[in-house]
C-alpha cells in the first residue's frame, strides 16, 4: 500500500494486532520484526508466509514452542571486529548466548520427522559449536576469566595466589609478634592504594620500618606497608599486569574466532530472527484459535464465523460475510451501536492480516483474496486545523481514494454520505457506489439511508445485509444477516422508552407513503428470515444428530469387528495350545510303551493319562452361575460371561435403567444387557504373587545404584567408561538427578564429562554445581 494510505492500518487497528503478536516473540530482533510487518501484495509471497505461520502452529501444537532467549542484535560488535578491535568479555558472552540459542533452535527443528516450509531454515543454522565451547570454556562471567583459559594465565594466577599467601604470612607474623604488637593500633591487616598495610600508632612510627601510605583523620594512626612485604607486593603487582596482558591476549584470540565466522553469525541471527517472528505469529494463532484461510486472487471473500481479535473472546459475536463471483458489493444497515462498523473493520482487518501472513480467527473453509490495496474511510475524521467538517474530511479522503482504486482493490465505507443534507448525501452515496460497481470494484459500505437500501435491492451484484436488533430488549444481537436490509427501529425504540402513542402516530403521518411501504417490506423480510434461520438451525441440529449416530454405529461395528478378530485370535491360540498338549501326551505315551512293554502296564498308564486329561478339561471349563440376574447382583469388577459371544469379561459399569452396562474383554469394551450375562465365580488368588524379571532388575538397580559417581583420580578414558555404565544403571533405576564428581583441576575431566552428557540421549539437561553442591568440581545431570 502506498505510504499516503498507511493511516488505514490505524483505522482498521492493524497496528494493535502487531503489538499483540509482538508479546509472543522471544527476542528483541523478533519483536522489532513483528512491529514493522507490512501486508504483502504478491500472491506467492503471501501464500508462502501463511504456510510458514501454519507450519509453525503445527510444530507448536505437536511439541510446544522453542525459546529464543539470548538472541540479540550484534551489528555494533561485529563492526568493531572489522576495524581490528577486540571484544570485551561481556560482548563475547553476548555472542555466546546467540550461539547457544542457535544450538537450541537447531536441535528443536532438526528432530522433526515431517519436512515443512521451515525445515530448510532450521537446517541452514550453523551453531558454530567450536566457538560456543571455546567462549564458554574461557569466560565465566562478564568480570571473570577462567583460570584454564590459557596455560600462561593458569601459571600467573598460581603465582599470584602463592605471592598473596606469602605476603599475608609475613603480615600475620608482624601483627601477631609480641615485639611489634605494642606498636600497632589494631591487630589487623588493611589496604591502602592497593598496598597491604598495618595500622601503627603515630608515636611508634619509627619502630616499624616501611612505607607510609596514609594516616587517620585524628592523626593517631599511621598506615605503614612493612618493608618486608614491599618487594613481594611489587612483584605481585607486576604479576597482575601480566595477568591483564594475558587476558587481553585471550580476548583477542576469541575475538579473532568470532571475526573469522562473522558472516555465518550474521546469517544465523537473520534466520533466528525470522523463526522467532514466524513462531510469534504461530503462538498468536494458537492463543486465538486461528486458521489458515483459503487464499485466492479473484477478489473473493468468504468469512465464516469470523471473530474480531481485539474484542474479548468471551463476548465477541462471530459474523459470516461473503463477496463472491455474483456479489461485488454489500450494503450493511441497522441501528447505531448494532455492530455495523465492527463488521466492516473485521473484514478489512482479516484481509490485512492474511496479506501479512497472519492466520485469522475464523472457521475452517474461510477464504480471503489478495488485493492490491485496502481503502477504508471509517470514523469521524473532523479536522479543526484544516477547517474541515466531518463531511468534508470524509470527502477529501474519498476523492483521494478514487484516484488510485483499481478493480483489484477492496473499499470500505462507513456511513457513506453522512454529515450533510440527507437527500443530497444519499444521492451522492448512491452515485459513488454505482461508480465503483460499474468498475467491478469490491466494496462494503454501511448506511442509514433507505435510498441506498433500495439501490441494493434493485441492482444486480449488490446485496443488503443488516445487524440484527432485538426490539423487545432494546439491544443489538450483533449478528450479521446477509440478504436482509435493516431498519432504524426509531419508532419501536421510542415507544419502548415511553414516548406517547399520540406523538409516534403523528410521526408516522409525516413519513412518505413509499418509505412506509418499504419499511413494511423490511419487517416482512426480517420475519421470513427469522423463520428460515430457525429452520436452518433445526436442520443443522438434525444433521449433527445423524452424524453422531453414524459415528456411533461405525464405532460399534468397528468394535464388533475387533471383537471378532480377538475371538478368532484367542481360538487359534487355544487350539495351538491344545495341539501342543496333545502332542506332548502322544510323545509321552510312546515313551511309556517303550518303557513298560507289557499290555497290563500300558493299560494302567493309559488310565492314568485319561484321568489326568479329564481333570484338565474340567478345570478349563468355565462354570457359570445360572439363573436370571438382577441389577443388585452386578458389581463393578465382577467376572461374567457374555452368553451370546461365549466370552469371559469384567464389569466396568453398573446397569442403567434399561439394564445396559459395559463389560471389558481384554482391551475391548462392549455394551451388553444384563439378560445376556452369567456370573462366573472367581478362582482363589495366590497369596504370594511373583514379581516379573523386569521388576526384579529395576528393584535391584534402585537398591545398588548410588546418586553420585566419583571420577577423581581416573584417566579421561577410564572416567568416560565408568560414567557410561553409571548413566545406564542410574537411568534404569530411575535415579535423577545424579551428581558427577570430577574435581576442578585442569578441567580435562569436566570437559570430557560435558561432552559425554551432550551425546547421551537419555540426559535431559546438565549444569555445573552451585555453591554448596561442589561448585565447578561437580556436574549435576537430569534424565528425560
Amino acid at each position: 500500500m502506498k505510504d499516503r494510505y498507511k493511516n488505514v492500518y490505524n483505522t482498521l487497528e492493524y497496528n494493535l494486532i502487531l503489538k499483540e503478536i509482538a508479546t509472543f516473540a522471544g527476542s528483541k530482533p523478533g519483536k522489532d520484526k513483528v512491529l514493522t510487518l507490512l501486508p504483502g501484495y504478491e500472491f506467492k509471497s503471501v501464500s508462502d508466509e501463511l504456510t510458514k505461520t501454519n507450519d509453525a502452529l503445527s510444530r507448536i501444537t505437536r511439541k510446544g514452542p522453542v525459546s529464543y532467549a539470548g538472541l540479540d542484535f550484534l551489528d555494533e560488535e561485529l563492526s568493531l571486529l572489522t576495524v581490528g578491535s577486540s571484544l570485551t568479555a561481556a560482548e563475547l558472552l553476548k555472542v555466546d548466548r546467540i550461539l547457544e540459542c542457535a544450538v537450541r533452535v537447531k536441535d528443536y527443528g532438526c528432530v522433526e520427522v515431517i519436512s515443512d516450509s521451515l525445515s530448510s531454515a532450521f537446517d541452514e543454522i550453523d551453531a558454530l559449536g567450536h566457538i560456543h565451547r571455546e567462549i564458554s570454556r574461557c569466560i565465566i562471567s562478564e568480570d571473570e576469566i577462567s583460570d584454564t583459559a590459557s596455560a600462561a594465565l593458569f601459571e600467573i594466577r598460581k603465582k599470584l595466589k602463592l605471592m598473596d599467601e606469602q605476603i599475608h604470612h609475613e603480615l600475620n607474623r608482624i601483627v601477631n609478634s609480641q615485639s611489634t604488637r605494642t606498636y600497632l593500633q589494631d591487630g589487623v591487616i588493611t589496604s591502602r592504594n592497593g598496598r597491604y598495610c598495618v595500622p601503627v600508632k603515630a608515636e611508634y612510627r619509627s619502630m616499624v620500618p616501611g612505607i607510609i601510605h596514609d594516616e587517620s583523620q585524628s592523626k593517631a594512626t599511621i598506615f605503614i606497608e612493612p618493608m618486608v612485604v614491599v618487594k613481594l607486593t611489587n612483584d605481585m603487582n607486576q604479576l597482575k599486569i601480566d595477568e591483564k596482558k594475558e587476558i587481553d591476549i585471550i580476548l583477542a584470540k576469541l575475538s579473532k574466532l568470532v571475526y573469522e565466522s562473522s558472516d555465518v553469525i550474521r546469517r544465523d541471527i537473520e534466520i533466528l530472527t525470522m523463526l522467532d517472528f514466524v513462531f510469534a505469529k504461530g503462538l498468536y494463532a494458537k492463543e486465538y484459535n486461528c486458521i489458515m484461510p483459503v487464499l485466492n486472487h479473484k477478489g473473493l471473500i468468504d468469512i465464516k464465523q469470523g471473530r474480531h481479535p481485539l474484542i474479548d473472546k468471551n463476548r465477541v459475536v462471530p459474523i459470516d460475510i461473503r463477496l463472491d463471483s455474483d456479489t461485488s458489493m454489500v450494503v450493511i444497515t441497522g441501528p447505531n451501536t448494532g455492530g455495523k462498523t465492527v463488521s466492516l473493520k473485521t473484514v478489512g482487518l482479516f484481509v490485512l492480516m492474511t496479506m501479512a501472513g497472519i492466520l485469522i480467527p475464523a472457521r475452517y473453509g474461510s477464504s480471503i483474496s489478495v488485493f492490491d490495496g485496502v481503502y477504508a474511510d471509517i470514523g469521524d475524521e473532523q479536522s479543526i486545523e484544516q477547517s474541515l467538517s466531518t463531511f468534508s474530511s470524509h470527502m477529501v479522503r474519498i476523492v483521494d481514494y478514487l484516484k488510485d482504486i483499481t478493480p483489484k482493490s477492496l473499499v470500505l465505507f462507513d456511513e457513506l454520505g453522512a454529515g450533510t443534507d440527507p437527500t443530497e448525501g444519499a444521492a451522492l452515496a448512491m452515485a459513488i457506489l454505482d461508480h465503483l460497481h460499474k468498475k467491478n470494484i469490491r466494496c462494503i459500505a454501511t448506511t442509514h439511508y433507505s435510498e441506498i437500501k433500495l439501490y441494493a435491492l434493485s441492482t444486480p451484484g449488490v446485496i443488503n445485509a443488516s445487524c440484527e436488533f432485538d426490539v423487545a430488549s432494546l439491544s443489538p444481537t450483533y449478528r450479521l444477516l446477509m440478504g436482509v436490509p435493516g431498519k432504524s427501529n426509531a419508532f419501536a425504540i421510542s415507544k419502548r422508552l415511553g414516548l406517547s402513542d399520540e406523538i409516534i402516530d403523528e410521526a408516522r403521518t409525516k413519513l412518505d407513503e413509499n418509505k412506509t411501504n418499504f419499511e413494511d417490506v423490511i419487517v416482512s423480510l426480517e420475519e421470513s428470515k427469522a423463520i428460515v434461520m430457525k429452520e436452518k438451525e433445526e436442520i443443522a441440529e438434525y444433521k449433527a444428530q445423524i452424524k453422531k449416530l453414524q459415528e456411533a454405529l461405525a464405532k460399534k461395528n468397528e468394535n464388533i469387528d475387533n471383537k471378532k478378530d480377538e475371538i478368532i485370535r484367542r481360538a487359534n491360540e487355544e487350539a495351538g495350545r491344545i495341539m501342543a498338549e496333545a502332542k506332548a501326551t502322544v510323545d509321552q505315551a510312546i515313551r511309556n510303551l517303550n518303557k513298560y512293554g507289557s499290555v497290563e502296564a500300558l493299560e494302567k498308564e493309559r488310565t492314568k493319562l485319561r484321568e489326568g486329561m479329564k481333570e484338565k478339561t474340567e478345570k478349563a471349563q468355565v462354570k457359570a452361575v445360572k439363573g436370571k440376574l438382577t441389577a443388585s447382583d452386578i458389581k463393578e469388577g465382577m467376572t461374567v460371561r457374555i452368553i451370546r459371544l461365549n466370552t469371559i469379561g469384567t464389569v466396568v459399569s453398573l446397569p442403567n435403567s434399561k439394564g445396559n452396562l459395559y463389560v471389558t474383554c481384554g482391551s475391548l469394551s462392549t455394551q451388553v444387557n444384563i439378560s445376556d450375562l452369567e456370573i462366573v465365580p472367581e478362582e482363589p488368588k495366590s497369596n504370594k504373587p511373583g514379581k516379573s524379571s523386569a521388576s526384579k532388575i529395576k528393584a535391584g538397580k534402585s537398591l545398588s545404584v548410588s546418586a553420585e559417581i566419583n571420577l577423581i583420580g581416573m584417566t579421561k578414558d577410564e572416567a568416560i567408561m565408568a560414567l557410561d555404565k553409571y548413566l545406564d544403571d542410574a537411568y534404569i533405576a530411575h535415579i535423577s538427578p545424579v551428581r558427577i564428581v570430577h574435581g576442578k583441576g585442569s578441567g580435562i575431566l569436566r570437559e570430557a564429562v560435558a561432552q559425554k552428557l551432550r551425546r547421551t540421549k537419555t540426559v535431559k539437561s546438565y549444569r555445573l554445581g552451585e555453591y554448596g553442591e561442589g561448585d565447578s568440581g561437580v556436574t549435576i545431570a537430569e534424565f528425560n
